[in-house]
């Protein structure tokens, strides 16, 4: 088989990683980046660090308005599937990378699967919930990372082609787990004890666009006492600097650090580490979400829903909104379940994938 994968963003490089590794050994794979996560931090160190291949094209297209950033991308990718005339268009998850590989795919007449088929936030003010309806309708192979996935297709009335994989995210942590102990210095770089500070990242337009969001979730940081390591996007960094926000002045064991301690995008070894590492996770990520459930690490979640929502139901994610009490609360009153179930398959979501590929082909 012929397989033209599509990626463009963080989330997409991770998830990607186990299925191309055991996709290469039977079949052929054509890597299209299309550059929609562009930064060094944000790409290069992902192919390099997870052991993906170099993308066979890059289209380059960088930031911009969701319609010219999506525009450009079908463009691209058109011409692309015009050439390799593929058996299969590999889609990933909810960005605008996905959708644009799956209008193209379609337009073409091409066989769409896609991974992370069947996540419903039911929020359609988010541009992820968009791209992944859209994505969800017009496929062929649904590859659904939860038995929820699966309902949430059916009650949509798409039930051919439906299958439950498992997650590929567990497969690519259990990989990064097992190499970031010996390769990520960054608990040393950033002077850090470990449980003794907090992990946060924000990203998602809802509380970046949204300035008094962001405002919010910054107080709820700064009034912290722990140390917390902000993650700090490249698009979330300007709406900081909008906003002029500063850091306020906090002690811990003699050491004075201003809250937050905002720090560049990671690879992901050194996310996984400080993840592995850290007493509590704050995140608007769906991705991290999963990871700190895996790693079981408490996580509270800066949105009013979430797709992954047997995290939730597990006691180890709590959504807190963009609230500033509510995020405070929830890092006092944070407290350890008893148990910590499987979700979300057993590590061993890529073979799946493979498996069903050329069984549909």
């Amino acid at each position: 088989m012929k397989i033209v994968t599509i990626v463009g963003a963080r989330p997409q490089f991770i998830k990607a990683s186990p299925v191309s590794r055991l996709l290469r050994i039977q079949h052929h794979e054509v890597l299209v980046h299309t550059g929609q996560h562009y930064d060094e931090n944000m790409s290069a160190i992902f192919f390099e660090e997870l052991d993906i291949p170099a993308p066979d094209y890059h289209l380059g297209v960088g930031s911009g308005s969701h319609g010219k950033q999506t525009g450009a991308m079908l463009v691209g990718i058109e011409e692309i599937l015009q050439i390799e005339q593929p058996d299969w268009v590999l889609i990933y998850g909810d960005t605008n990378s996905t959708l644009a590989g799956a209008l193209a795919a379609a337009k073409l007449h091409i066989k769409i699967a896609h991974v992370e088929a069947g996540l419903r936030s039911y929020n359609r003010r988010m541009p992820e919930e968009i791209n992944r309806i859209l994505s969800d309708h017009i496929s062929h192979l649904l590859l659904c990372p939860s038995q929820v996935a699966v309902d949430n297709l059916s009650v949509e009335g798409i039930k051919k082609g439906v299958a439950l994989v498992g997650d590929v995210m567990a497969d690519a942590l259990a990989y990064a787990v097992e190499h970031a102990g010996d390769r990520s210095r960054i608990l040393e770089r950033l002077d850090l004890t470990d449980k003794q500070f907090l992990l946060a990242t924000v990203h998602r337009a809802e509380n970046t666009e949204n300035l008094s969001n962001l405002q919010a979730i910054w107080d709820a940081f700064t009034a912290i006492d722990e140390p917390i390591v902000f993650v700090v996007h490249p698009r979330t960094r300007k709406c900081i600097e909008k906003l002029g926000l500063t850091g306020a002045s906090k002690t811990q064991n003699n050491r004075i650090f201003q809250n937050p301690i905002l720090i560049e995008p990671l690879g992901y070894l050194d996310t996984v580490q400080l993840m592995k590492s850290a007493r509590l996770v704050l995140t608007d990520s769906g991705g991290m979400q999963k990871e700190a459930y895996w790693l079981g690490i408490p996580c509270l979640t800066m949105r009013d829903e979430t797709e992954w929502i047997e995290t939730v139901q597990s006691g180890w994610n709590t959504l807190v909104g963009a609230d500033k009490n509510r995020i405070m609360s929830g890092v006092r009153r944070v407290t350890l379940p008893a148990t910590r179930s499987p979700l979300y398959g057993d590590g061993n979501a890529a073979s799946c994938v493979i498996r069903l590929l050329e069984s549909y082909a």
